[in-house]
């Protein structure tokens, strides 16, 4: 016998007296057919009420932590908070964690401080570090759901991966900048945030598959380390001009983008193309004023969309059944405003 309910609440939904739902409920005789499936019928649909009510109280409480530019950062969080109090049937409740800079020491503080106050969910852009991974280990053993997002660690050590195909944005860059510059005859310059980004070394490899599938002849310099910040990016990108006359296109993986036209501006130099990521407020102007040929970006929405439905999905409001959507990649031109 379930004790969830009483005989009495089940009686009374299933308008039966207390001692016939005793009868039923214990499986004693001359109790009819039709009485038992009245019986089961009511504890039933008690049940059903019961989940209804454990949705409708239920608040999940999930962990943001970034290590990104506050341009992106502030991007991703103004979407979060934008889903997140619609996404049923479960609500929502986020905490963020966000830096431009942050260490591996500072990183595994947080996940750990937040592991000791309990957390149903942590969304992650990180480095993948060892050191890093190493938390993330006591956070599976501890059944905390890590959800990677835009970069990725050990498929082993996250419940999923949110962001755009990394690798297809790469090639996807590197197919439309070769169609779009004017000469083969010019140094390409790629710029990552870090090399310990996963999801940016992706892109690059994606990058460089498609310029040797398609044959060109591009020689490329990559630079990374300055973590998307204006201020380092503009010295590694004056380096990179000082050491090679040849430079005349850029593919801007880590952002920084207004740093690295400073650095070409400073240095006499000018883009043939220039191929960017996301779709943040910069970029967005940088679009207008004609000095990005194009961006590739992801509905942030859509992403902050599927992360709650992982959660969801994880935490048994949504069955394992449902699939949950892919990013797509959008591809953002200096388009003037038709009239």
């Amino acid at each position: 016998m379930s004790r969830k309910f009483t005989i009495k609440e089940i009686a009374f939904h299933a308008g039966l007296s207390l001692a016939t739902v005793d009868r039923a409920l214990h499986g004693r005789e001359n109790v009819r057919q039709v009485t038992r499936d009245r019986v089961d019928a009511a504890i039933a649909e008690l049940e059903r009420q019961h989940a209804a009510t454990r949705l409708d109280s239920t608040k999940l409480t999930i962990d943001v932590v970034m290590q990104a530019p506050k341009r992106f950062s502030s991007a991703v969080r103004d979407a979060l908070e934008a889903e997140l109090p619609l996404a049923k049937p479960a609500a929502f409740r986020a905490r963020f964690h966000l830096a431009e800079v942050m260490s591996d020491t500072d990183i595994v503080k947080t996940l750990r401080s937040i592991a000791r106050r309990g957390s149903q969910g942590i969304v992650l852009k990180v480095p993948a570090t060892t050191q890093i991974e190493a938390c993330l280990h006591d956070l599976l053993d501890r059944g905390i759901p890590v959800i990677t997002y835009v970069t990725d660690v050990a498929p082993t050590l996250r419940h999923a991966y949110v962001g755009m195909e990394n690798k297809k944005a790469g090639a996807t860059a590197a197919y439309l900048l070769n169609r779009m510059r004017k000469s083969d005859g010019g140094r390409i310059l790629v710029s990552l945030s870090s090399q310990l980004f996963l999801g940016e070394e992706e892109r690059r490899i994606g990058f460089m598959s498609c310029l040797h599938g398609i044959q060109s002849s591009a020689a490329v310099l990559t630079v990374s380390e300055a973590l998307g910040v204006n201020r380092t990016t503009k010295a590694v990108i004056l380096d990179a001009l000082a050491s090679h006359e040849d430079i005349d296109c850029v593919y801007s993986i880590g952002g920084g983008n207004r740093a690295i036209l400073s650095a070409f501006e400073e240095a006499g130099r000018t883009i043939d193309v220039f191929a960017a990521h996301d779709l943040d407020r910069t970029n967005q102007s940088l679009l207008a004023e004609g000095k990005l040929s194009f961006v590739l970006h992801h509905d942030l929405r859509n992403d902050a969309r599927q992360i709650a439905q992982h959660f969801l999905q994880h935490h048994r409001f949504l069955p394992r059944t449902v699939e949950i959507e892919r990013t797509e990649i959008g591809i953002a031109c200096p388009l003037p405003l038709l009239s």
